[in-house]
């Protein structure tokens, strides 16, 4: 794990059993050990994200959403569907669950500190994929590059519609509403998407542009949870 990783991760690994490496921040930093270990120990890599098995796990989150709202009575209709994007195993799951569907996939990243590498990745024009990423946002699960697996479901097969990022004040108002309204304990990283929807007017527009005055019924993932109370006091102090 990376030195800079949530206290509150770090310890409930740990209570967990895990033996904890710490590497530096950035990708090749972790990868780097990770490969030392498995060479000293024989150990197994399971990937975080970069892994057909782990987006496709991933994806069964886009399935359920569906089963929910769309085949579940009363049956509704589903136009998008947004989610968190850090190494996109999740993103790239969802849109793979969407395939064929009508519903659009939509990704959200925080753009503090470059944070925002699908986004500009996607946007570029040359769909080069951003294999770096240094940052200290608040959404610690997102502070990580697109992997090559997602990024080829999400750009090169275009599953995605689009990506989007907000700003640090914009996760702490969302995550500030999901606490006093919904009453879910979920990280800042989990509620990138639903920032998205409440203040990016990019995004906004287009919905304007593309539904008209009868909007769209949009599904938001709000995934992790591995936050402390004091750390929380914290955020919301500042």
């Amino acid at each position: 794990m990376p030195t800079i990783s949530n206290p509150t991760k770090i310890a409930a690994t740990r209570g967990y059993g895990a033996e904890i490496y710490h590497s530096g921040p950035t990708s090749w930093e972790r990868e780097s050990l990770t490969a030392e270990i498995i060479r000293k120990t024989g150990a197994v890599l399971i990937p975080p994200y970069d892994h057909v098995d782990i987006i496709l796990g991933q994806g069964t989150a886009g399935l359920e959403l569906q089963s929910q709202v769309v085949v579940a009575p009363p049956k509704k209709k589903l136009d998008a569907i947004i989610t968190p994007c850090g190494g996109g195993g999740l993103l790239s799951g969802t849109a793979l669950s969407c395939e064929g569907t009508g519903i659009k996939v939509f990704g959200a990243e925080p753009s503090f500190e470059d944070a925002d590498d699908g986004r500009r990745a996607y946007y570029s024009g040359d769909g080069k994929r951003i294999e770096s990423v240094k940052t200290l946002t608040i959404a610690d699960g997102l502070r990580t590059p697109v992997g090559k697996i997602p990024w080829s479901i999400i750009y090169e097969r275009r599953l995605v519609a689009g990506m989007y990022a907000v700003t640090e004040a914009e996760i702490k108002a969302a995550l500030r509403l999901v606490y006093e309204r919904v009453k879910l304990v979920v990280e800042p990283s989990a509620v990138v998407g639903l920032a998205v929807c409440l203040f990016n007017e990019e995004f906004r527009s287009m919905v304007e542009r593309e539904a008209g005055e009868q909007g769209w019924d949009i599904g938001v993932i709000l995934t992790g949870g591995n936050i402390s109370l004091d750390a929380l006091g914290k955020l919301f102090a500042e």
